[in-house]
């Protein structure tokens, strides 16, 4: 039967990226050891000999005795290695066309980006840092770009409903962002500069006490990219963007027993977008983002481009197509982890986040503050030699609270709201025999919602709901092992943004007609091979979603004549089912091939929800070559043809003197197939010292430079941002170097 020391930590990750797979060993440790923390020495010989200390503590020897793991689900990992192999500079580029995985790019504008998985939508992901969620409503949709990969461990991906005991509400799944943890006394500088104004300089510094109990990293990172106006009409594709972070993470062993984690983190994000900086419109030069935002008069101009087509030089006021969002997060969490004896642990957990959006779209100012509580205590019990236990209870508060230049009108409905959850949850892991292990989990919920505008009485969710979830892991031989998990999930759709990435037509207010819980059903299916050379791993996913929260436009009331959005749900059932196959070959020790191939398939309900098309079929190639100390890597990307029309596309180029749609400037609705290819090059100049060069987007294709603008009139002759169906960046070379110390 299976030892009490690795019934839990048997995750079997799925590392489908490199199409390497991380089977969990058996493995022991003594809780009750001495306060002194183990140590490992490894020497490395130069010209001298120099030794390095790596200390773990309590909780490392916990993890290594599987006494914290609570899952055995299929989890793509993305590691340090491959984040420094593709130059991601944030969470949104590491994780990028992983399998399953898709960032959707939203607004020319604003640059909005959404992470789907499965196939869902970008709200139906929840993102955990370190396991614990600090991220609130609206927090996912802007500044996820200024998550920095500076000091990460690793990245972990699990697809599906429930994928978290913590995460009910991840319908489609959850991206757990590891930090690393204090193993050294050492320190990283990472810095780049590119074409476009791309700049990046991380900092990542590690210490440790000489009593080997205290633990820090220290993080900071700045990034910047400028505008990118790729069909010279004055106006950005790509939107300017500068970020800041800085976190400090510190673990103490308080007893041979005791490990108290302490995480604080403050993000930084201005994005700018629309009017070329340093050109001259009809208010003046747009010589600064403070100045264009200053010059707004409400004034609107009879025509925005020449001739009244998108395609043409921008003729209006710099403001008129300006969306500028200034955001800032803070994010503090405290665990501590006690190992009460041989069979028993305990984690207390509490998390905090402070996210405040201050954004003006084109005209309408809106400033929102959301700030979450969650706090957590779970208990982990060795039942037998079969049998772990998990049970705990959580508790998330959420409070968002909003301004706007609509707030004058005083038919305007607010969208702010109080969101509570309270849950239990009970789960066991349970090796039946060698081969065969079966994770059983079930969270019960009370889900209060509740929209406080004077308009909106009462609580518009109020529901007890269950939520179960099981995973299974069958080796069949040492070579072949198949996964296969199921579960429920619910979401509250609370927020506008989580549908449209900004509400530009909002002075009448938010209508919402929300009262339901989104639920979810969804089945996954893996099998996994890894051979000497060859590894492969294929999968196939349905997800199944009722209640789908969308935005649309209604004139059902008189108050809503005007086109004010409305945030409702849909009655039909809607349906995404996903298949990929992933193949890694190590053709020598130093080269490695891999390619992965997905297809997406939705439902007509679900394209009816998305607001720009997603992925339908992809295929990615890695190439990761390492040789006398040069190291090659290459990502080539092929994404398929889609028929836009299926996702309700419907825009036109130009508009005549009376701004109705010219209905010859129709604009396709084929998009075409294309081809990305990525490059990075390093070299290790000495041990401690890389340098690299690389291009991102080497064919430099954009959907802008095959003639078709994301700018676009719709059918009533207003004008939107969004028409967007492929990359909106081209070509990027860079350089940088990295120093270890």
């Amino acid at each position: 039967m299976f030892k009490k020391t690795s019934i839990a930590f048997a995750v079997f990750l799925t590392i489908q990226v490199h199409s390497a797979q991380a089977n969990a060993q058996d493995q022991t440790a003594d809780i009750q050891a001495q306060a002194q923390a183990e140590t490992e020495a490894e020497t490395k010989t130069e010209n001298n000999s120099i030794e390095k200390i790596a200390v773990y503590g309590v909780r490392q020897r916990l993890e290594k005795a599987g006494m914290l793991s609570d899952s055995i689900m299929k989890t793509e990992v993305i590691s340090a290695e491959l984040m420094q192999h593709k130059n991601a500079v944030n969470l949104t580029e590491a994780i990028n066309n992983t399998p399953g995985v898709r960032v959707s790019n939203e607004c020319s504008m604003c640059g909005v980006k959404r992470i789907m998985l499965n196939g869902l939508r970008g709200e139906q992901t929840t993102i955990l840092v370190d396991g614990l969620p600090v991220h609130a409503m609206i927090a996912g949709y802007y500044a996820v770009d200024a998550i920095p990969t500076t000091g990460l461990d690793r990245i972990e991906i699990a697809r599906g409903a429930g994928a978290s005991l913590i995460a009910p509400e991840a319908i489609g799944g959850t991206i757990n962002i590891i930090t690393k943890t204090a193993i050294e006394n050492s320190a990283t500088v990472d810095a780049s500069i590119g074409e476009n104004g791309n700049r990046k300089v991380g900092i990542l510094g590690t210490g440790i006490t000489d009593d080997g109990r205290t633990r820090a990293t220290l993080i900071a990172q700045y990034d910047n990219r400028d505008q990118v106006d790729e069909d010279n009409n004055w106006v950005n594709e790509a939107p300017n963007q500068d970020n800041r972070t800085f976190s400090l993470r510190v673990s103490h062993d308080l007893t041979d027993n005791d490990n108290v984690i302490v995480r604080y983190a403050n993000i930084q994000s201005e994005v700018f977008g629309g009017p070329m900086l340093g050109n001259t419109f009809a208010d003046g030069t747009a010589t600064s983002v403070a100045k264009v935002l200053s010059s707004f008069d409400d004034i609107e101009s009879d025509m925005l481009f020449e001739g009244g087509d998108v395609r043409n030089n921008f003729i209006g006021k710099a403001w008129e197509t300006t969306e500028w969002v200034n955001t800032q997060r803070d994010e503090l969490s405290l665990s501590w982890l006690r190992a009460l004896n041989d069979d028993w642990n305990m984690t207390l957990s509490a998390s905090y986040s402070d996210h405040t959006q201050d954004s003006f779209y084109e005209g309408f100012s809106y400033y929102a503050e959301d700030t979450m509580w969650y706090v957590d205590a779970r208990f982990n019990y060795f039942l037998n030699e079969s049998h772990l236990l998990t049970f705990g209870v959580d508790k998330r508060s959420e409070e968002m609270r909003s301004h706007s230049s609509g707030e004058t009108n005083p038919a305007y409905v607010s969208d702010a709201f109080d969101y509570d959850v309270l849950g239990l949850y009970l789960q066991d892991t349970w090796q039946t025999t060698d081969a065969l292990e079966i994770n059983m989990a079930l969270r019960y919920d009370h889900v209060q919602a509740d929209f406080i505008d004077t308009s909106k009485p009462g609580k518009e969710i109020d529901q007890y709901i269950l939520a179960p979830r099981i995973d299974m892991s069958y080796s069949h031989n040492e070579y072949w092992i198949s996964r296969l998990s199921a579960g429920k999930g619910y979401r509250a759709p609370l927020s506008f943004f989580e549908t449209d990435h900004g509400v530009l037509d909002a002075y009448l207010g938010f209508e919402i007609d929300v009262d339901k819980l989104e639920r979810s059903r969804s089945v996954t299916y893996a099998l996994s091979f890894d051979g000497e050379q060859l590894s492969m791993t294929s999968s196939v996913a349905w997800t199944q979603v009722d209640n789908l929260a969308m935005l649309t436009k209604t004139k059902k009331t008189d108050e809503t004549d005007g086109g004010v959005p409305l945030l409702t749900q849909l009655d039909e059932t809607a349906t995404v089912t996903t298949a990929d196959i992933a193949l890694g070959y190590a053709i020598t020790d130093n080269l490695t091939l891999n390619v992965t191939a997905e297809r997406f398939i939705y439902d007509t309900a679900f394209k009816s929800s998305y607001a720009i098309a997603p992925v339908e079929k992809r295929l990615t190639f890695y190439a990761d070559w390492d040789i006398n100390g040069w190291d090659l890597f290459t990502n080539l990307v092929w994404i398929g043809a889609r028929d836009l029309s299926d996702y309700g596309y419907d825009g036109y180029n130009q508009i005549d003197s009376n701004g109705i749609v010219v209905a010859s400037s129709k604009k396709s609705t084929h998009a075409p197939s294309y081809w990305t290819l990525d490059f990075k090059l390093s070299k290790a100049i000495t041990d401690n010292i890389d340098l690299y060069i690389g291009v991102n987007n080497l064919f430099n294709y954009t959907q802008a430079n095959e003639g078709e603008s994301p700018l676009f009139y719709d059918l009533d002759g207003g004008y939107d941002v969004a028409y967007i169906w492929g990359p909106l960046r081209g070509r990027e070379a860079y350089t940088g170097i990295q120093a270890t110390f």
